[in-house]
């Protein structure tokens, strides 16, 4: 199912781009609302259009969003070629853990250091996390800070050449069970049925280290929308971004409820 889709790359001119640093290491983050905070991290290939559209959702629900830049052009609109770039280029960053192996993610040590800043601005019980694609495990392991109390985990796509792996060091998956376990946290993940870069055995790896602390959702591939971005359609090549490339913004779609279960899971875990 389609609807009119806008082509055009996002300003971002209704959030406060700020540079933020953490232990010596400075990255742009842009910030919009108020209310408790959330840490929203971009998919591949960057902070689409549809990435900052999920973010207003997140806004307009009673929440501080805090949307860092980790690779691409802030708000560009996702092209085939120049997504792939931006792939590529993350793949051999030495902030990620592309493939199975490297254990943890070096960024998610600064996620956390921004989850820690955006309590310590915005209040409230604590912070949700919300991981995307290529950083869909990151909502995960930023559970190792303390403020972080509401992770939603979206088609994580890490390891690439592991569909059963998490992209966790050992001695970090131990801990994220034990504080799932002991501070009672639910993790909520949504994934494609025939997604191809996030299948069935990575969130079966998920559930067999959180046991029912995992919440894994999957809908049919044949509810996504059918016109996503020429990165989506030509790169990614199947069914993936729940939320955003694929969504179909029609109330009581299948992709919509959710949108809205992640937005009741983030307002109802932070109120």
């Amino acid at each position: 199912m389609t609807t009119t889709r806008d082509l055009r790359d996002d300003p971002l001119d209704d959030f406060v781009r700020r540079v933020v640093d953490i232990d010596g290491v400075a990255k742009t983050v842009y910030v919009t609302g108020t209310g408790p905070a959330v840490v929203l991290m971009p998919e591949m290939p960057g902070i689409s259009p549809d990435v900052a559209r999920f973010g207003r959702w997140l806004r307009d629900a009673g929440l501080t969003v805090y949307l860092p830049s980790l690779f691409g052009v802030d708000g560009a609109y996702p092209s085939a070629d120049a997504g792939e770039r931006v792939l590529r280029r993350a793949c051999v960053s030495a902030e990620f853990r592309a493939f199975a192996g490297g254990g943890t993610s070096p960024v998610a040590s600064w996620l956390r250091g921004l989850a820690r800043l955006a309590h310590t601005e915005c209040g409230g019980p604590g912070v949700g996390a919300v991981g995307l694609c290529f950083t869909g495990n990151f909502a995960l392991t930023m559970t190792l800070e303390p403020a972080v109390v509401a992770p939603v985990v979206n088609h994580p796509s890490l390891p690439l050449d592991d569909p059963a792996g998490l992209e966790i060091g050992a001695e970090d998956a131990a801990a994220v069970a034990a504080r799932v376990a002991r501070d009672g946290l639910k993790v909520l993940a949504y994934r494609f049925d025939d997604d191809t870069w996030c299948t069935g055995q990575r969130f079966a790896a998920y559930r067999a280290l959180l046991g029912d602390a995992f919440d894994g959702r999957v809908l049919s591939a044949g509810t996504a929308r059918t016109d996503p971005p020429p990165f989506f359609r030509d790169v990614v090549g199947c069914a993936h971004s729940v939320v955003t490339a694929h969504l179909v913004e029609q109330d009581g779609h299948p992709t919509a409820r959710a949108r809205d279960e992640i937005v009741a899971f983030l307002t109802e875990t932070l109120a």
